[in-house]
């Protein structure tokens, strides 16, 4: 039987394209942080960072679609309990109480100014929220104290060993785990990405316009692909139960949409 170090050390060799990534989709990952994850840049930046994510949501429609992908799994369930992590602006939690009448929702983030800034606006207020400083591989809450727990936009944050043990997690916490993120595209779509984006890099020199581009280039180097997802869902249990949907956009970056859930989850619970 394979130890959990063996595990754990095999994960943290694993790229991100998956374990039978080519050389090329190797050469084509980053280990480069972006500014929302390093503790040497100021918050003001960071916050400008997810103010710019949040505009770009809104334009696209984006908070609006992941939430009601993530209403759809608990659509059976009048009241869920939905726990979001990484929740950056907590627009998505702000559209599933605003989808759904009964739904409760607590919006975290590892980040303490983003959840102080949630629980000081409008959806701090809202009765079926509440706000809290989580991290997602150590949440503190019981077994089962969710029906869904979301994490949008932000798993590619998380390096192979963390993203394994944050699906564990999730899973314990809750009944299922619904990722949505990049997708990784492969090395020659990305190497047109490149490309076509040209014109964008001398956009790039304006201060305001740097931080997003920066940020959202290396996400891109950083997406897992779905073989890899796979691979760190069995890595958090092996009989997990892995569900890939449909992008949630048909333009702008490729989205990648997944659902982790337990083994002894059936569909009603």
């Amino acid at each position: 039987m394979t130890g959990a170090s063996e595990v754990e050390s095999a994960i943290a060799a694993m790229p991100r394209g998956g374990p039978n990534a080519s050389w090329l989709d190797r050469r084509m990952q980053t280990d480069v942080l972006e500014y929302t994850d390093r503790y040497d840049i100021p918050d003001e930046l960071k916050q400008k960072v997810i103010k710019s994510l949040d505009r770009v949501g809104t334009l696209d429609n984006v908070h609006e679609k992941s939430a009601r992908a993530a209403l759809r799994v608990v659509s059976h369930i009048p009241a869920p309990r939905i726990l979001e992590i990484g929740a950056g602006h907590g627009k998505l939690s702000a559209k599933i109480v605003e989808c759904h009448p009964r739904a409760a929702v607590t919006v975290s983030d590892l980040d303490p100014t983003s959840v102080a800034n949630i629980a000081a606006g409008e959806l701090g207020a809202h009765p079926r929220v509440r706000t809290q400083v989580v991290d997602a591989t150590a949440i503190d809450a019981p077994d089962d104290s969710y029906d869904l727990v979301v994490f949008a936009r932000a798993f590619h944050h998380l390096p192979p060993v963390v993203a394994y043990k944050a699906i564990a997690e999730a899973t314990r916490v809750g009944k299922r785990f619904l990722v949505i993120d990049l997708d990784r595209p492969s090395p020659r779509k990305l190497a047109l990405a490149l490309i076509l984006t040209l014109p964008l890099w001398v956009v790039a020199l304006l201060p305001s316009v740097r931080p997003l581009l920066h940020d959202g280039f290396i996400s891109m180097l950083r997406a897992y692909s779905h073989s890899a997802l796979t691979t760190l869902g069995r890595a958090a249990d092996p009989r997990m139960r892995i569900e890939f949907f449909p992008a949630l956009t048909r333009f702008g970056p490729p989205s990648t949409t997944v659902l982790f859930s337990r083994p002894d989850v059936t569909p009603d619970q």
